[in-house]
């Protein structure tokens, strides 16, 4: 089960959860897809497993033929997190210089996830783009694979994968994660779902834009809406700091999302920067563009 879909049951209340019995043969959930924010998950392993079924967490790529991080059943797990790298899987945290933020590094630090020995799934290249290969796994750190995604491990071994890297923002020199305002939106009643994106901005060089679907819709015109953008933006600024708080928070009825239910969030920004949509052979709802659209041309008619 990705978050995501764990994020929309959650907002059906009593009706999202099963019957008394109705999981007695269920032993585990198994999740993969994108990360975890604490609520989701406490709802799934508290609410609906009755805290007897473990979430397997399992992260990978198509790319590399299975999973670099795991969870495993009868280990200790903690909320969001996974136990180990896959047996198999020489996995470690390195800052921007390639130095461990892991082994024997500071703990706790979010850093890039890397592989640093080949593994039995390891792909040989691109079809007919070598180059193109080698530039994106391998040009960062001498004998590194970059996998492209933000992770961390705590003091007591235990592993966060925090998003993509590529997706980080910049905002007046700090970098910050979309899943943090992500996460930080959805803790309040009124936010179904969320996804943050980095803007241009003449002075901080990038401003943070969130969008939401509600509980309860509302009209984007309205005076409850305003208010309500105004309150999610003091939630957030008042969980990450002033500085980051974003410029607007948008409202749409639907976000873009795979057959899964990921959100796809390289869409969200390429539509709102009116940029090339890319591959859309995953997405699954493509009404959500053109609410995406509806929302951007609005916006700019009332500029």
């Amino acid at each position: 089960m990705s978050p995501t879909l764990v994020r929309l049951l959650m907002t059906s209340g009593d009706a999202g959860l099963p019957e008394p019995g109705q999981l007695d043969s269920l032993r585990i959930f198994g999740s993969t897809g994108e990360p975890w924010n604490d609520d989701p998950w406490h709802w799934l392993f508290e609410q609906v497993g009755g805290q007897r079924c473990p979430i397997i967490n399992y992260s990978g790529g198509t790319e590399i033929g299975g999973g670099i991080l795991a969870c495993f059943a009868g280990l200790p797990q903690k909320p969001c997190g996974f136990t180990a790298p896959i047996p198999g899987m020489i996995a470690d945290v390195v800052d921007a210089a390639g130095h461990s933020r892991h082994a024997g590094g500071p703990a706790d630090e979010v850093g890039e996830l890397v592989l640093r020995a080949p593994w039995p799934g390891m792909p040989q290249g691109f079809w007919r783009d070598d180059a193109r290969y080698l530039d994106a796994y391998w040009s960062r750190f001498p004998g590194i694979w970059v996998h492209g995604d933000w992770a961390r491990v705590d003091v007591d071994g235990h592993w966060f994968i925090q998003g993509r890297s590529d997706d980080t923002l910049k905002i007046a020199g700090k970098r910050v994660g979309p899943a943090d305002y992500e996460s930080a939106l959805v803790t309040h009643p009124a936010v179904a779902e969320a996804v943050a994106i980095g803007v241009p901005d003449e002075v901080k060089g990038e401003a943070a834009h969130c969008f939401v679907t509600l509980v309860a819709p509302i009209g984007r015109g309205s005076r409850r809406w305003r208010e309500l953008e105004t309150d999610l933006i003091a939630h957030l600024a008042a969980r990450l700091g002033k500085a980051l708080a974003p410029a607007r928070i948008h409202q749409v009825s639907t976000l873009p999302r795979t057959r899964n239910g990921k959100i796809l969030r390289r869409m969200v920004k390429a539509i709102w920067l009116d940029q090339a949509l890319g591959d859309t052979a995953a997405l699954e709802n493509p009404e959500a563009l053109d609410a995406l659209r509806q929302c951007r041309e609005t916006l700019e008619a009332d500029a």
